[in-house]
């Protein structure tokens, strides 16, 4: 009998016990979806449908298909399907889509990975006229990149170990869909030789280097040693396999400290740790093993010497199955935290273009010297004297690759599978040259001001940065979620890439500023607010990075506490929370609706505004405030007394949209703006004047500026508001109450001292202490794994264990209790 789940219509999905044959398959469809609509019916096999073969259609007219083909331990698949919007914005052109002689290369391609990179790859695919068919988890059955392409089938439970890494249900899903290839995005199976033998042994084709090429790198040792033999720079360390901790502190020491010790299946910064000393050796290579067995289920350990203060610079490469390979500008991708990106760029304000051409030798010498196919990318480590060492090859697509496209005007994804169908390159090495800069942020889901715990939750709220940032400038957003989208535990956290193009590196930062400030994301944490500060740090605008930056400029503790205003951003936030307030008093007075009514569909200004632009004076009203300004690394509140004045509507407008504020011992300030948008962003302009006759002209422009400020909420006394990425609250009283608001009392925050609560949502990977155990400050307590990250959770004070509430491998929540300490 079909399925109908509850909140969703439009679909019908079929029981797996009630599909014994193709005929009843199909007899069950047509009596799921109007005689009118218009289904692709593809021939399945008897052993796809004894896996429970479920199809719905898309409501929205375009025949899609869902598939749920896969054993899935008897449970039903629910899928939601909803309208589809091209999501992520690709403002240049890049290289054209058509094959060589105008027809697809594929006629279908499977796209085994999930996100915003699934989604990037469909988005060149349905630009080639190759038809896509995505992959997804339970967990993922409501997902965009679901709706993106023009088949779905479900390969398993969220965990990724069952479904995204399962190549039996990978290759299943190929074969009930008739995809001729597969795109593997990154993560996942991207870099999985095992994965690559058995698509060639399937007669499949796998968009993406060999199998010889992939095991050959993907072996951080193994890559070392080929390294060398090709006379590629080398950073110096150990190439065996560590078998113990013992052995690590051991080889450590030999090496001398500092050390990296690193996953040698590893990659994305997960099984990475720097060691000082043989405390942290030993405590590295036991997390680095842990983390390595989750992610890859690899936990081979190496390590090698830690250059100090290096910085890390890549070389993409692009080689086709004619002996062309070619390397393209570099990407600089220094700022990380825990050994995983959070910033690129192209090209490196460091690099000199000998350098690159040095680099990028090098880079074709190692992928000659493995057959290399496909695009790849050479990491290597540069040290103050652009001294260059390889650390690992990477055999897939990078995350990073946008930036990339931005500055050659090339579709990486495109090469890649016009190699993976035997075409030639289009171009040589000559034609390759970097124009403009790109810029590209990573949003996660996680809290700078916690240490950059990851998060979980609902998107409430999302709209990308849609202002346009410049003539010269590109925004770009590679993101696979949507308002209502979850955030799980189950995989990376992730939300988008956020690029952006300009004519040089100052444009490109400048239009990422105000795409970061116009872009809203609610519901969940997220790290808009740190990669925001660094756009207006003075060491990054000079260039001057290395992958200590994070470290070195946002020292833990306290790590990065907001966004800190200074006193010139402090009296612009008043100025502009007392015109919001204005606008709002005004709003609140107008008889008719704020927006005026209509009149043969055109609209009409409300009556207060008429009377407004009748007024013989120019001002509408004004008052005398008191604002107060609180938030994240702020010890006391700034509290700024000022005057503000309503400025005489202009035809056409319901309420002032231009104000004069003054403050005492500064400049005053004109000011225009409208009322914020339905999402929240309030765009102000202002001047600031000279008032002062011996520092120049009355009335001389000092400044003249703009800024987007995020509303998040209307409280009774003011609002919270978010300025370069951090959010505060602002309270805006008149004179009196704010003297009488002096007396109120404080209310005082709980005291957590006696427990130790988790930081995130995860599970409790490990626990040190016994209860009734005596700790001291720094000791290890816990282990919570979030996103396969391996976090440790230490002691902060001297004490006693007084209860241990939870138990080894329970999931728990953000704050919930682990440990109790005794009185």
């Amino acid at each position: 009998r079909p399925v109908m789940p509850k909140k969703l219509s439009g679909l019908e999905f079929a029981s797996s016990r009630a599909l014994a044959n193709t005929s009843r398959v199909h007899s069950v469809l047509r009596a799921a979806v109007p005689a009118s609509s218009h289904v692709q019916e593809t021939p399945l096999s008897a052993s796809s449908l004894s896996a429970a073969l479920q199809r719905g259609r898309f409501p929205d007219g375009r025949g899609r298909q869902l598939r749920s083909s896969l054993p899935l331990a008897g449970a039903t698949c629910n899928v939601a399907a909803a309208s589809s919007t091209r999501r992520g914005t690709t403002l240049r052109e890049m290289s054209s889509g058509a094959s060589e002689g105008g027809k697809p290369v594929f006629d279908k391609i499977l796209i085994a990975n999930r996100g915003e990179i699934a989604c990037r790859i469909a988005r060149t695919a349905r630009k080639m006229g190759i038809k896509t068919v995505a992959v997804f988890s339970e967990a993922d059955a409501r997902a965009v990149h679901v709706q993106e392409c023009d088949e779905a089938v479900c390969v398993g439970p969220a965990p990724s170990i069952d479904s995204y890494l399962n190549v039996d249900r990978i290759i299943m899903a190929m074969k009930a869909t008739g995809a001729q290839a597969v795109h593997p995005g990154y993560g996942f199976l991207s870099e999985n030789a095992a994965f690559v033998t058995r698509l060639e042994k399937e007669g499949l084709v796998f968009i993406g280097p060999g199998q010889m090429a992939m095991e050959s790198m993907g072996d951080k040792i193994q890559s070392k040693l080929l390294a060398e033999k090709a006379k590629v720079n080398t950073i110096p360390g150990y190439t065996g396999v560590l078998k113990d901790e013992a052995e690590c502190v051991t080889v450590s020491k030999d090496i001398g400290y500092p050390v990296m010790i690193k996953a040698s299946a590893g990659g994305g910064g997960k099984g990475m740790r720097i060691a000082w000393n043989d405390v942290e050796a030993a405590e590295g290579f036991r997390l680095s093993q842990a983390e390595a067995a989750a992610s890859f289920g690899d936990d081979r350990i190496f390590v090698e010497k830690f250059v100090e203060k290096p910085r890390h610079i890549e070389i993409q490469i692009i080689a086709d199955t004619h002996g062309n390979i070619i390397y393209l500008p570099e990407r600089d991708c220094s700022v990380q935290r825990r050994n995983q990106k959070v910033i690129e760029e192209a090209p490196s304000a460091f690099i000199d273009e000998a350098t690159w051409r040095a680099m990028g030798e090098q880079a074709v010498m190692l992928a000659r010297a493995v057959d290399y196919r496909s695009a790849g990318t050479v990491e290597m480590m540069v040290d103050a004297n652009k001294n260059f060492y390889f650390l690992e090859m990477n055999t897939r697509l990078q995350v990073e690759h946008p930036v990339t496209e931005m500055v050659t005007g090339l579709d990486l994804v495109e090469l890649m599978i016009k190699v993976a169908a035997g075409q030639k390159l289009p171009f040589t090495q000559k034609d390759i040259k970097a124009k403009g800069h790109a810029m590209e942020v990573r949003v996660y889901a996680e809290d700078p001001l916690r240490g950059f715990l990851p998060a979980i939750g609902k998107l409430s709220r999302y709209v990308l940065p849609t202002s346009p940032v410049g003539k010269d400038t590109i925004v770009r957003v590679d993101t696979g979620v949507e308002e209502g989208s979850e955030i799980s535990i189950y995989y990376d956290p992730m939300i988008a890439k956020l690029i952006t193009y300009g004519p040089d590196r100052a444009a490109a930062i400048e239009a990422m500023r105000k795409a970061l400030d116009a872009y809203i994301i609610r519901g969940v944490v997220c790290n808009i607010n740190f990669v925001r500060d660094v756009m207006d740090n003075a060491k990054f605008l000079k260039g001057d990075v290395t992958t200590n930056f994070i470290a070195e400029n946002y020292p833990s503790p306290p790590g990065f506490q907001g966004h800190k205003l200074t006193t010139s951003e402090g009296r612009e936030l008043c100025a502009i929370a007392s015109i919001l307030h204005m606008q709002h008093m005004q709003q609140a007075k107008i008889l008719l609706p704020p927006e005026g009514s209509y009149v043969a569909g055109k609209q009409t200004v409300g009556r207060a505004a008429l009377v407004g632009v009748m007024s013989p004076t120019n001002v509408m009203g004004d008052a005398d405030l008191v604002v107060e300004i609180m938030g994240a690394g702020m010890e006391e509140p700034m509290t700024m007394p000022l005057s503000v004045a309503a400025m005489r509507p202009k035809l056409g407008d319901v309420i002032s949209t231009s104000f004069d504020v003054r403050m005492e011992g500064a400049p005053s300030l004109k000011l225009n703006a409208k009322m914020p948008s339905v999402a929240g962003l309030y765009e102000v302009s202002y001047k600031q004047l000279n008032e002062d006759a011996e520092a120049g002209p009355l009335g001389a422009v000092l400044a003249d500026q703009e800024r987007v400020v995020q509303v998040w909420k209307k409280h009774s006394q003011g609002y919270t508001l978010s300025v370069a990425g951090t959010q505060y609250k602002v309270t805006i009283r008149t004179p009196r109450i704010a003297e009488l608001a002096k007396y109120m009392p404080v209310k005082q925050e709980e005291d957590h001292s006696k427990t130790l609560r988790s930081p995130m949502p995860g599970k409790v990977h490990s626990i040190a202490v016994k209860e009734g155990q005596h700790v001291l400050v720094g000791q290890e307590l816990c282990v919570v794994e979030a996103m396969k990250m391996q976090n440790v959770l230490r002691c902060e004070k001297d004490g006693e264990i007084a209860k241990i509430p939870v138990k080894v491998g329970q999931s728990v929540a953000v704050d919930e209790v682990i440990m109790e300490f005794a009185e």
